[in-house]
């Protein structure tokens, strides 16, 4: 399988977001970071930004909901023009509920773990999910360095996946760059989320090239 690439927004230029969307136009999501400062220490933007960027770009939109009782907005972060709404797991008491939300909306559902939270909780709504997304850091800030131990957990959730036929991608988000890209898509990431590394680059486009280059060589 293909590795996809979800450059995250949060890492643009906002006084220069139709140019900064243009320069990564050949990715395969635009990775979006919805953050309400309750759930995580930070605060980004909501659905009105979403809507008024989705005119901009034909991208596949990949909402990442970092926000508490994400329930609450699913129906909003859907008519903004969201592809694909994950929501962490950590974040609500019926996460079985929210996966059918999202899917009533017509959207694919994903679910997030933070580096701490045991694949275990998968275990009964694995068989649901379009994707899962693996925090590889803390959540809430960009910029911030890749935590070892998550490769393990990448290719201990590829190994269940695999084991049981289960239609689902895994994602991976927070620290790739370049030099570690190798062996987090080794692992068995399909789909790689990269900030700074994208839009932090002096031509993001040509630092996505060289990304999709090193991930098809694996």
């Amino acid at each position: 399988m293909k590795t996809e690439f979800a450059p995250s927004l949060l890492a643009a230029d906002f006084s220069q977001l139709k140019k900064e969307l243009q320069l990564i136009e050949k990715a395969d999501y635009l990775h979006l970071d919805v953050m309400d400062g309750v759930y995580v220490p930070n605060i980004s933007f909501g659905s009105g930004i979403i809507k008024a960027i989705r005119e901009q770009t034909e991208l596949k939109f990949d909402t990442h909901l970092m926000i508490t009782k994400p329930e609450r907005y699913i129906k909003d972060f859907a008519e903004s023009g969201s592809d694909i709404l994950t929501v962490h797991l950590e974040a609500t008491d019926h996460i079985h509920r929210v996966i059918q939300m999202i899917k009533n909306e017509g959207l694919k559902a994903g679910v997030s773990l933070n580096p701490a939270t045991s694949l275990n909780t998968l275990e009964y709504i694995l068989p649901e999910l379009d994707q899962v997304l693996i925090m590889s850091v803390n959540p809430g800030f960009g910029g911030q360095s890749y935590i070892p131990q998550m490769t393990a957990k990448i290719s201990k959730l590829k190994k269940i996946i695999e084991e049981n036929n289960y239609q689902c991608k895994i994602e991976v988000d927070g620290g790739i760059k370049a030099h570690n890209l190798e062996k987090i898509v080794k692992a068995g990431a399909d789909i790689i989320v990269a900030g700074s590394a994208i839009f932090g680059a002096e031509d993001p486009a040509q630092a996505l090239a060289e990304m999709r280059g090193i991930a098809s060589n694996v």
